[in-house]
């Protein structure tokens, strides 16, 4: 097939554009490369430096749309910008879609899109956003749904939990595996905001590539994508001390504005409809992408 990935430079992008490519797809990347980097871009897909603010047009057949500004801090200091790259840049990518006639998969936020949660969420859970980033997202997710009813398309939403693995940058605050891995490489103190119960429902990016495939084929739908199963950053730490085989307790800081104190997803829509379950155990995820970081 003909593909186009806004934001294939990134950290969950390249890792799609590579898989996009081996199955023998005829990639475009579309990215601004204010945080993606043109060195992971597969040397077989054509790059195509852009800003989605402003509008494009694509001959594909199908559209990932991963291109956002993902930081929740930067979307609190900056919530006009945060929107224009998480709701114009949809809106963009729609519209390139509608003049290629091509399905779209886009890839929100189940982190972030449903706020402070009692139980792992479901699909038809409030959305209770407590970021700009989660507003954002939730209002390009209308936009999506929108599109599906005005012009009949079947596009898919994939709301992903907190995404994790080789390539993440330790410059984002989303990255804490990334920040916790490098730092402990480093021997560099590190921090916890908050007492360190907060949880999240950590999954690879192996695993997320592999749900944004199958809803490449499949019509319609918004689906979690993540583990089911939650773990407190205070944990979290913990595993990453052991995957470098060292002991350096963290620092405790105060909580920051926009994080959700309890964040996991239920993910039995997309294993019943996509035929997508999580497979990459934390620890052995941990360990694999601390390993990859070293070559």
């Amino acid at each position: 097939m003909r593909a186009l990935v806004t934001g294939g430079a990134g950290f969950i992008g390249s890792h799609l554009v590579d898989a996009l490519v081996a199955r023998g797809d005829d990639v475009d990347v579309l990215d601004d490369l204010s945080t993606g980097r043109p060195e992971y871009v597969h040397v077989s897909a054509r790059l195509v430096e852009h800003d989605v603010r402003e509008p494009f047009e694509t001959d594909a057949e199908i559209v990932f749309h991963l291109a956002a500004q993902a930081d929740v801090g930067t979307s609190m200091e900056r919530p006009s910008f945060d929107s224009e790259v998480n709701v114009v840049g949809t809106v963009n990518a729609l519209e390139a879609a509608r003049g290629a006639g091509a399905h779209l998969v886009f890839v929100s936020t189940g982190g972030a899109i449903y706020g402070d949660v009692d139980c792992p969420a479901r699909e038809d859970a409030p959305l209770l956003p407590v970021s700009a980033y989660g507003l954002a997202k939730r209002a390009a997710e209308v936009y999506v749904d929108g599109w599906n009813r005005i012009h009949g398309s079947g596009h898919v939403v994939l709301r992903l939990a907190n995404v994790y693995g080789p390539r993440q940058s330790a410059a984002l605050e989303g990255g804490v595996v990334a920040i916790f891995l490098e730092r402990l490489a480093a021997g560099l103190p590190t921090a916890i905001f908050g007492d360190g119960t907060i949880t999240r429902d950590f999954v690879h990016v192996d695993d997320v590539v592999a749900a944004l495939l199958v809803a490449g084929g499949h019509r319609g739908g918004t689906f979690n994508v993540g583990t089911g199963l939650e773990t407190s950053i205070a944990d979290l730490h913990a595993i990453c001390e052991a995957a470098l085989g060292v002991t350096a307790p963290p620092a405790l800081e105060s909580p920051r504005a926009g994080d959700a104190k309890r964040s996991v997803l239920d993910t039995s829509l997309a294993t019943g409809e996509l035929g997508f379950t999580a497979s990459v155990p934390l620890r052995a995820g941990i360990a694999s992408t601390h390993a990859a970081g070293k070559d």
